[in-house]
């Protein structure tokens, strides 16, 4: 056992208030909502264009 690695206390960390914990979920949700509608944007101009997008020259 590594010396003085018994001796510490458990930590909790940081506790979060409930303002926190909503504003965090929110700004979770905001960011996946945006990287969802970048991920349909792709997909959408990829289907737009088509097969021209793979014919390039070399």
């Amino acid at each position: 056992m590594i010396a003085g690695m018994a001796d510490k206390p458990e930590m909790n960390g940081i506790v979060l208030t409930e303002a926190q914990k909503k504003s965090r979920r929110q700004r979770s949700i905001a960011i996946a909502l945006a990287l969802g509608v970048l991920v349909v944007l792709f997909f959408a101009v990829t289907i737009v264009k088509g097969p021209a997008v793979l014919v390039r020259p070399m």
